[in-house]
């Protein structure tokens, strides 16, 4: 399994075949390959900068003699008018990476806006913030980075690291009982230590789920706040609990305050604005 760090080389390196392709023609025609020059980072609007690692990385993959200068870190506060950092070096090679270091840290910075806001609602309660696996096709490894850098947690990387036992896994397997003791088997037979999880979309679910057992945390899926502080009092912290579906932020807070461990939340990664930064020469 690649690490973090080499799952973003392989999106990198990916995203600049996929941008360039025989070369970047506009500025090999226009632009003297000898010729060396500056461009800062602009920050058009406030938000939660994300990306800044990753930008460091862009650079290095495109021409290791690209200097970057930082001038704001990762999760900080920017305004509008600030400059995050500034490149130096081969003006060919600053153009070449401009645009994949721009898609990227727009991305990563609006996830990262929109979970400090979610972060914020939910402040002084026991629930924590989980993202989701709706993301953006070979880009889940850096907008989960920037959950995180948005002050959220991440919830299972794939569907490899976590049993997750969702509505049709329970109904293809023929009910919570089957599916939990398939489940079991089918861990102690393949020598896995993986942590399990299963949805509920009643209380009459928990109810069952409850009197079963072998799994790790209960995911209440649906239901209205009223509802998951009466599930919450039935586990009484014996399994972890996660709210999910429908949860915005005029409710989450409401979500918060029953006790809950987990709320994740998909419109973290699903549906969110980019924020608005710009790459500029230097003059």
């Amino acid at each position: 399994m690649y690490s973090e760090s080499e799952r973003i080389k392989i999106i990198i390196q990916n995203a600049l075949k996929e941008d360039v392709g025989d070369g970047d023609h506009s500025s090999l025609l226009s632009i003297d390959p000898a010729i060396e020059g500056t461009s800062r980072l602009l920050v058009k609007e406030e938000g939660i900068l994300a990306g800044m690692e990753v930008a460091a990385q862009v650079f290095q993959e495109v021409d290791p003699q690209l200097e970057m200068k930082s001038f704001k870190k990762d999760g900080e506060l920017v305004h509008k008018g600030d400059i995050a950092f500034e490149v130096k070096g081969k003006v060919q090679s600053i153009l070449l990476a401009e645009r994949l270091v721009l898609n990227i840290m727009q991305r990563m910075s609006g996830i990262a806006t929109t979970t400090h806001e979610y972060v914020s609602l939910i402040a002084g309660t026991h629930a924590r913030l989980l993202d989701t696996r709706k993301t953006t096709p070979n880009m889940r490894v850096l907008e989960k980075m920037a959950v995180r850098i948005g002050g959220g947690y991440n919830h299972r990387m794939g569907l490899y690291d976590m049993i997750m036992l969702k509505d049709n896994h329970i109904d293809f397997a023929g009910g919570l009982k089957n599916a939990l003791e398939k489940t079991n088997y089918y861990l102690k037979e393949k020598h896995l230590d993986l942590k399990v999880e299963i949805e509920t979309r009643s209380l009459e679910d928990v109810a069952l789920a409850l009197t079963l057992g072998g799994f790790h945390r209960i995911m209440f899926d649906n239901f209205k706040p009223e509802q998951v502080a009466e599930g919450v009092k039935m586990v009484q912290v014996r399994y972890e609990t996660e709210a999910s579906g429908n949860i915005t932020k005029e409710n989450i807070r409401s979500y918060a305050e029953t006790g809950v461990d987990f709320i994740s939340v998909g419109a973290l990664t699903h549906s969110v604005k980019s924020l608005d930064l710009s790459l500029k020469a230097v003059r």
